[in-house]
C-alpha cells in the first residue's frame, strides 16, 4: 500500500482555504480541519483549559464548564504577548490532536491527508506535512468576502487583515500555490494536477 501524503493547506483570511478544503475533500482526500480540532480542545482537554483559567481568568469557563470562546478572544487577542500565551498554550494540545487524526487516517489507507490549518506556519503543523500548499488571493476580493462571510464592515475587515502575514509568508515557506479567486471549475483541476504530481 502506498504511503499516506500529508498536504498542509494555509492561507490569509478570505483568501478561499475553505473552498480548496472542499474540493480536495471532493477530490477523495482526508480533511483535518484544525479550526474545529482547536474548538475541541476547548470542550475536552481538561489540562489545556485549567492553564487557560490561570492565564486568562476563571471566569473564562462557565458554570456549565465549558469555556466563554468570546470572552477568551477577547482578552487573548488584546495584546500580541496574551495572544502569543494563548497559543504557547493551546498549539501542543491541538497539533497531539492532529497527529493523532493523521495517525488514524494513515491507519485507514487514505492516500491524501490534508491539514487545513489557518496557523499552520506558527503552531508548528507544519512540521506534520510532507507538502505545503498556501491559498492565495487579491485584497480587494478577500476584503469583499470577508466582510459578507462575517457581516463587519469594512473597517473591521481591513484590521483583521492587517492582523495577518502578508501573501509573501505563506508563498515563500509553501510547495505550490493556488489563486483562491479562480473560476471553480479551473481550481478543481489545477488541485487534481497538484495530487496527481504529489502522488508517491
Amino acid at each position: 500500500m502506498a504511503e499516506s501524503v500529508i498536504i498542509g493547506l494555509t492561507g490569509p483570511t478570505g483568501a478561499g482555504k475553505s473552498t480548496v478544503a472542499g474540493i480536495l475533500g471532493e477530490l477523495g482526500c482526508a480533511v483535518i480541519d484544525c479550526d474545529q480540532t482547536a474548538r475541541q480542545v476547548l470542550v475536552d482537554c481538561e489540562p489545556c483549559v485549567r492553564e487557560l483559567r490561570q492565564e486568562f481568568g476563571d471566569d473564562i469557563v462557565a458554570e456549565n464548564g465549558s469555556v466563554d470562546r468570546a470572552l477568551l478572544a477577547r482578552r487573548a487577542f488584546s495584546s500580541h504577548e496574551k495572544t502569543h500565551r494563548l497559543n504557547e498554550i493551546t498549539h501542543p494540545w491541538i497539533l497531539r490532536r492532529v497527529q493523532k487524526e493523521i495517525d488514524e487516517w494513515k491507519a485507514a489507507g487514505k492516500e491524501f491527508i490534508i491539514v487545513d490549518a489557518p496557523l499552520l506556519f506558527e503552531s508548528g503543523a507544519e512540521k506534520l506535512c510532507d507538502k505545503i500548499l498556501a491559498v492565495i488571493t487579491p485584497l480587494p476580493v478577500r476584503l469583499e468576502r470577508i466582510i459578507r462571510r462575517d457581516n463587519i464592515d469594512r473597517e473591521m475587515a481591513l484590521s483583521r487583515i492587517r492582523a495577518q502575514q502578508e501573501d509573501a509568508y505563506y508563498t515563500e515557506r509553501s510547495d505550490a500555490c493556488l489563486r483562491g479567486d479562480e473560476d471553480p471549475g479551473e481550481l478543481r483541476r489545477q488541485a487534481a494536477a497538484l495530487l496527481e504530481r504529489w502522488r508517491r
